[in-house]
């Protein structure tokens, strides 16, 4: 399954090859060599958006209380009550609700460039989600990274989400920061790696508890 929103990108670099394929068809020496080149580059860049605009289905693990991670990638932090998960390239980029709830606030800002992971990232395109869950309120930002500033979003404002489900995907590097509701704990560490839906990151300090 493909990411929604990527078909522009995929076909964009399907017609690049067959364009420069047909080209070479009737061509020799310089200009078959160059047309050629594209050819192979297009067929490249094909495959690796294919893979890139991946989106497998993922079953939320555990129970309902239980917040999953939003998104595929490796821990970066765990500090103040915040999550933050980074997106290497090889990631798949859709973003999933790590709890069921109804998004209440998007606020969706442009930015700069600089590297998801670097402190200085709060400049970056960026799109911060307040959701009402049943065990109180979460806020999830999604932080474009340093090759595109685009974040597709999936949802609105009033939109009633269920536990796993897709919320929006971030082209290329990225990252994904989480602050969860008041009473949670965290169940994941820095440098641990996790999948959207599947890793469970927090639960219920009263469940942690028992």
């Amino acid at each position: 399954m493909l990411a929604k929103g990527s078909l522009s990108w995929i076909g964009g670099a399907i017609f690049f090859t067959l364009v420069a394929g047909y080209a070479s068809m009737n061509l020799d020496g310089i200009l078959f060599i160059l047309l050629g080149f594209l050819f192979f580059t297009g067929v490249i860049l094909t495959i690796f958006f294919i893979i890139f605009f991946r989106d497998p289905q993922s079953i939320p693990q555990g129970d309902e209380d239980d917040a999953v991670s939003p998104a595929d990638g490796r821990v970066i932090s765990t500090k103040d009550n915040t999550i933050c998960i980074f997106m290497n390239i090889h990631n798949v980029h859709v973003n999933r609700a790590p709890l069921a709830g109804r998004v209440t606030h998007i606020d969706y800002k442009p930015g700069g460039y600089i590297p998801a992971f670097n402190k200085d990232s709060l400049v970056n395109e960026r799109n911060h989600v307040v959701m009402e869950t049943g065990s109180g309120t979460l806020e999830l930002t999604q932080i474009a990274g340093v090759l595109t500033r685009r974040i597709v979003s999936y949802i609105s404002e009033g939109s009633e989400l269920k536990r796993g489900e897709r919320i929006g995907m971030i082209r290329f590097g990225s990252r994904v920061d989480v602050i969860i509701p008041q009473g949670y704990e965290f169940t994941v560490g820095v440098n641990d790696t996790v999948k959207a839906a599947e890793t469970i990151i927090a639960t219920k300090k009263e469940k942690i508890r028992r």
